[in-house]
């Protein structure tokens, strides 16, 4: 059987969050071409990546001749200026690049690099999103945002719900919440029953609306 390609990926910008990204990345073994303005960021990231390359120019030229069009994902993590954000995720998506991830300092800016064509995070902004989910819902653990208003919540199961079935306990009918996953001692349940038995140390993985979450979390308070 043929062998798939690895994933080649690009980072335009090796600020805080872009260095991050590129760190992830070699800890799982990717293939990284990094590219920043700064020599000395340039030089940290040869730790993580023998393709880190300094860019005086960060421009549709430059960006050619250090191999960008071969990269199956870029992300453009630059955060000095708006404008060289939006103009260098233009010239990615531009040239062809498959998938473009542009990191966004406001609301504004994340509207335009959609418009363009690119997938929007927010680092900043997502972070403080999880965080205060977190200090707000008793017992979330972690949160992962997909929207504004949807999130999937990581929740160690109460003690109250300890003994009682899905269905007895019925997330969606009382807070618009679906389980997705069930994280057990001995794996994970994907496909979870009404007739499941939830028991202790059950972790499980919720998806729904903030405010759904919300009327969890006030839930068990009261019974806890």
């Amino acid at each position: 059987m043929k062998r798939k390609n690895k994933t080649k990926y690009g980072v335009v910008g090796l600020g805080r969050f872009g260095m991050q990204v590129v760190q992830e990345l070699s800890l799982l073994g990717a293939d990284i071409l990094a590219i920043d303005r700064d020599e000395e960021r340039v030089s940290v990231a040869r730790d993580f990546t023998p393709h880190a390359l300094f860019c005086p120019s960060i421009d549709e030229k430059s960006l050619v001749e250090a191999g960008i069009k071969r990269c199956d994902v870029v992300m453009v993590c630059l955060s000095e200026a708006i404008d060289l954000s939006i103009l260098t995720t233009l010239q990615i998506i531009n040239l062809g690049v498959p998938r473009v991830i542009a990191k966004a300092d406001n609301r504004m800016h994340g509207k335009i690099l959609a418009r363009l064509g690119a997938e929007v995070v927010f680092p900043e902004r997502d972070m403080a999103v999880r965080l205060a989910t977190m200090l707000e819902n008793s017992g979330v653990l972690d949160v992962v945002q997909l929207s504004e208003q949807i999130n999937i919540s990581k929740l160690e199961v109460p003690a109250s719900y300890v003994g009682k079935t899905v269905l007895e306990v019925n997330f969606r009918e009382n807070y618009g919440l679906n389980i997705i996953a069930i994280e057990r001692v001995d794996g994970v349940l994907d496909n979870i029953m009404p007739d499941y038995v939830f028991s202790s140390g059950d972790i499980l993985y919720l998806a729904g609306r903030n405010e759904g979450m919300s009327r969890l979390s006030a839930a068990i308070d009261e019974k806890e």
